[in-house]
């Protein structure tokens, strides 16, 4: 089991990593993290948000407000150029992580 802290430490990179491919919603973002992890990792909408206004606040991510006829606005966000320059930092980081706690705990992948 995932702690909260655990969590917390991969968002801004998971969230990064899903806008990199294309424009989203949060309740999308959600879902997708849900689901690419097959359950292990949740967010619920009350931390998703604030998260999103911070890199928003960072210049990160923009949002835009959409309109479907028929449907509830939604505000999807997309990746800037800062927030690439972030993500690219944050996967070497974290890459350098894994094979560090790998090294540690003696984990072998086949």
């Amino acid at each position: 089991m995932l702690t909260d802290e655990l969590k917390k430490g991969s968002a801004e990179f998971l969230i990064l990593s899903l806008l990199e491919v294309e424009s989203r919603h949060g309740y999308e973002l959600q879902k997708l993290i849900e689901s690419r992890s097959e359950g292990v990792l949740t967010f619920n909408v009350a931390s998703l948000y604030p998260l999103l206004y911070r890199m928003e606040e960072r210049g990160w991510i923009v949002g835009r407000w959409v309109e479907k006829s028929g449907e509830r606005r939604k505000r999807f966000y997309r990746l800037t150029p800062a927030g690439l320059a972030a993500l690219e930092a944050q996967r070497e980081s974290w890459k350098a992580f894994v094979t560090a706690i790998n090294r540690v705990s003696g984990v072998r992948y086949a």
